[in-house]
């Protein structure tokens, strides 16, 4: 049975999971955007599960997913609080400009 390298700094397989950023998506979740940061955290909950099977190259591709879609909330929710910050501005001007 031919062994498959997984980490390129070495010739030996990978002997610990990789990481599952579990934090991250728990603090988009919570901060940012929530439906974003639940793909996170589902995509993170799985990454030891797939690596402790013997599955690494399946583990690493949950790890990148977790990753991604939790830096895909946190610049929605950005977005979404910068827009918001504008609205608020140009309503409060629209106000002030009105006479209210």
């Amino acid at each position: 049975m031919e062994v498959i390298n997984n980490n390129p700094q070495t010739n030996q397989p990978r002997r610990y999971p990789p990481k599952n950023h579990l934090v991250e998506a728990i603090l988009v979740t919570l901060f940012c955007c929530l439906p974003f940061g639940i793909v996170g955290i589902i995509n993170a909950a799985r990454v030891e599960n797939a690596f402790y099977s013997g599955d690494e190259m399946e583990a690493e591709r949950l790890s990148r997913e977790a990753l991604k879609w939790s830096k895909i909330g946190l610049f929605v929710g950005i977005g979404v609080y910068l827009l918001y910050i504008v609205f608020v501005v140009l309503a409060g001007l629209l106000a002030v400009a009105e006479g209210y």
